[in-house]
Order: structure tokens, then sequence, then C-alpha cells
């Protein structure tokens, strides 16, 4: 473990500062270790910060520091990996998303860098159609090997997990909770095969729970990851449309399932390829 892990741990645990603005600090200062170095004054100049997050940053620092320490302890006995920013190993596209997490937890064995990597989102209410649709994309898309993410939820994510392990795929789950629990705990099963060709990946530290505002923060990582998000079935204000307006603001490919008018859980995606937010997919071809 790098003896910076405390610190970009650390920067990640100070109230009110996030990715955006931890990115500054750490731009400005060169490295995490020296934000918590840097007088007070210095810190309200640097651009973007000024006087109210200098002022949090020095009240805050020692409490980020303990609770640091206490999270750093869970990743080596638990055999996390954290994934700063500037690791190599970090998910690079991640990169090019100005709200893309400072840090990352990850478990499990796979390349975020590979070359082709593909969301996989849908509804927790899934049809036989959108289910038959995924099983058939993703064993038509083998042969190209992708990386297949989805948000390991019930319906299409678990779908699409479990597809990308029968065709060999690897396979991540973005998780919306710390990496010492699993919601829903039904996928456990699956998560657990996940680790030898995928991972969990996740942006949040143990203890958090799988609170509803953490699922839409998460999903900016669904969607920042993959060089394209397809949507398979999505009522019409189904959490999936977040993922897909997401990647479109990150001028990624975003594809949608089309369905039959009057079918509540194609709703969401007949109205993606109506206002030109995806194209219409038909199949892996």
């Amino acid at each position: 473990m790098s003896g910076h892990l405390l610190y970009n741990v650390a920067i990640t645990s100070i109230p009110n500062i996030g990715d955006v603005t931890a990115k500054k600090l750490i731009a400005y200062c060169g490295i995490a270790t020296q934000v918590f170095n840097e007088r007070k004054d210095v810190l309200e100049k640097i651009p973007g910060i000024g006087p109210i997050n200098a002022d949090n940053i020095i009240k805050h620092k020692k409490e980020a520091l303990i609770k640091a320490e206490n999270e750093v302890e869970f990743i080596v006995k638990n055999n996390i990996a954290p994934l700063f920013y500037l690791d190599s190993k970090y998910p690079k596209r991640l990169l090019h998303c100005e709200d893309g997490p400072v840090l990352l937890y990850s478990k499990g064995t796979t390349d975020f860098n590979t070359q082709r990597v593909i969301s996989v989102v849908g509804t927790r209410k899934a049809t036989d159609y959108g289910t038959d649709f995924c099983e058939q994309l993703l064993a038509d898309l083998a042969v190209h090997q992708p990386l297949i993410v989805s948000g390991l939820a019930y319906g299409i994510d678990v779908c699409a997990h479990k597809a990308a392990i029968k065709n060999n795929l690897p396979t991540v789950g973005v998780l919306a909770h710390g990496l010492d629990r699993l919601y829903p705990a039904q996928n456990k099963t699956i998560a657990q095969k996940m680790l030898h060709n995928g991972a969990l990946l996740s942006d949040y530290k143990s203890g958090t729970k799988p609170d509803r505002e953490n699922f839409p923060k998460r999903n900016r990582i669904v969607a920042g990851m993959a060089d394209l998000t397809v949507v398979i079935e999505s009522s019409k204000k189904g959490g999936s449309l977040i993922t897909a307006y997401l990647a479109n603001d990150y001028n990624r490919d975003v594809f949608a399932l089309p369905g039959r008018l009057g079918d509540s859980q194609s709703e969401g995606c007949n109205n993606l390829i109506k206002s030109h937010k995806a194209a219409l997919i038909q199949s892996a071809k």
C-alpha cells in the first residue's frame, strides 16, 4: 500500500469537499498529503476553493485522517484495491468526466481499461422481452470480448451480469454502498462469481448503506467508465434514464431497445429514441 493512501482516502472524508473540489486541491498542491499540510491562507487562494472550503479543510482534517485510518485497515484486511484517479489502473474513461470519483474501491480481478467497455442498464421489473434481448445481445457480443458494466440491481442489471458470466465475459457491478455489504442480498451468489472474472466497484467507503440518494450518484460511474450505454427496458421515469442522460453528457454513445406503444416498461426507451437521446438498437450487429 502506498504511503499516500491514507491522505488519498482522507481527502474524500472531508465534509462538503466533493470530487470536483478535491481534484482542484490536488492539482494545485501536487499530492493529497500536501493539501493537509497547507496553511489556510494558501488554501483559500486556490482558484475555486475560497475561505469557506479552506476553513472546512482545516476544521475537519484531523477527523478525516482518523476515518481514513479505519478505512485503510478495512481495505488491507479485505483485499480491496483502492484506485486513486492518478493511478494507472484507475478506469481511464472516467478521467474525461469532471465529476469522476477521486477514489474508487475495487474487489475482484479485471482490467477496467480494456479495449471495449459496455454498460447495460434497465428496469428492475424486466419482462421476458427485455431479458431475452439482453441474453442474446451478450451472447452475440462475446466474440468481441467487451467488459460488461451494470449496477447489480434486480431485473436487467443482474440479467446482464449473469449473461456475461455465461459467455465468459468480464463483468463489473458498480455499487451504491460500501464493499462491506451487498444489496440486494439475493445477488450475493452472482456477486461471488463476478469476482473471478470481473469486479465489484464503489466510490463509497465501508459502512455506507444503500441509501436512496446513492443510486443516481453511482450511475455516473456506470455511464462514465464505458464507451457506450445500452438501455434495455425502462419506465417513463426509470433510474436507468439517469444513466442514459449522464452518458449523453459525457459524449458517449447511448442505445435503447424499442418497445410496443403502451408497454409501461418500454416507455422510457421509446422516449429516449424519440428525443434523439439514444439510437435504436435491434441486435449486436
